[in-house]
């Protein structure tokens, strides 16, 4: 168990999804052993992995005694993360990604931030680290801060999954409001947000500490860093997803909805600028699905003006001229 153990407070389950983690899982799983709230279960889900991932989780059971594997067939994080929710059995959970790690009273935080407002899901913020140096500095600084702020659902997907607060790590559940949605499967880029946007008729209040209890790890072999492929159009499906959803919550929304849409539509053909010629034309459904999708979202009203500047020019050249933009993109980024 973990450092504070009491059995009088709700058992956790900490969700653990890993795909060939083998140099980061054991570190993260020390961090959840080292919380200061300790009655905790974690649940390894093992998705696949062809390293020595599964050498790791063999160690890490023999090791402590709250911890289980699931064993899937390299399904996706999000079969993972549902996987790990129907075999959870905590009244409260959690997610961790493989490759993360939490300050020790993260989650004790988040059960205080959750029991003293009512809420059914509690968050706080993360930090970024790249390296053990940049860890420890961030483990060393102060952390205190006793700002709480609570939402209802329409305000929370107003004021916070749309400004940017779409992970679902860095949360803590109550496990009814999770029998409720499940993560989309297949999809491996938005699952998060989609995830909270689905989960939100499900909640009466949201609760956010700006406490950085959650350390995300920039990791250089992250989907950021890779190149394009058929799998980095999720970045469009999704919010074609989120679009749909939340018209059937709040069509007002519609076009702060569109233009991260079209945002998102931008990121994913700059990924397909970064290819080289030949496998940009290879790539071309893609590109055109792009150019459909951007055409549909600016004609919504208010959307093109809710863009920066940068954005305008960016969408504008597509629009007009995607080849050009894609091919005068790649050499800007070639040279740099």
């Amino acid at each position: 168990m973990g450092a504070g153990m009491d059995r009088n407070e709700p058992l956790v389950s900490v969700i653990v999804p890993v795909y060939n983690g083998q140099d980061y899982l054991e570190n993260c799983i020390r961090s959840i052993q080292e919380q200061t709230y300790g009655n905790l279960e974690i649940l390894i889900v093992n998705d696949g992995s062809t390293d020595a991932t599964g050498s790791v989780c063999d160690r890490l059971l023999g090791m402590y005694d709250n911890v289980r594997v699931l064993t899937l067939g390299d399904e996706g994080v999000s079969a993972g993360r549902n996987a790990g929710i129907e075999a959870a059995k905590g009244e409260l959970i959690t997610f961790v990604d493989a490759d993360d790690r939490l300050r020790p009273d993260m989650l004790r935080t988040l059960y205080e931030c959750m029991t003293k407002t009512g809420s059914e899901v509690a968050g706080c913020r993360f930090f970024s680290w790249r390296n053990e140096e940049e860890w420890e500095q961030a483990l060393a600084a102060e952390t205190v801060s006793d700002r709480i702020e609570c939402y209802e659902p329409h305000r929370y997907l107003r004021d916070a999954l749309l400004r940017g607060n779409s992970r679902c790590w860095s949360k803590l559940y109550r496990r009814k409001i999770l029998e409720q949605v499940q993560f989309r499967e297949k999809l491996t880029i938005g699952e998060d947000l989609l995830f909270l946007v689905n989960m939100l008729p499900f909640t009466a209040r949201i609760a956010e500490t700006d406490y950085p209890g959650y350390g995300y790890f920039q990791n250089p072999g992250g989907a950021i860093n890779r190149e394009f492929t058929p799998g980095y159009m999720d970045q469009v499906n999704c919010w074609q997803f989120v679009r749909e959803a939340v018209s059937r919550m709040d069509q007002s929304l519609d076009a702060q909805v569109c233009t991260h849409y079209a945002m998102g539509i931008m990121l994913t053909a700059g990924k397909l600028a970064r290819l080289k010629a030949d496998k940009r034309r290879a790539y071309q459904a893609y590109i055109d699905i792009c150019h459909k999708r951007l055409w549909e979202v600016l004609r919504v009203p208010g959307v093109y003006g809710r863009l920066s500047a940068g954005y305008k020019v960016k969408t504008g050249m597509f629009l007009l001229w995607p080849g050009l933009y894609l091919y005068l993109y790649h050499m800007h980024k070639e040279r740099l």
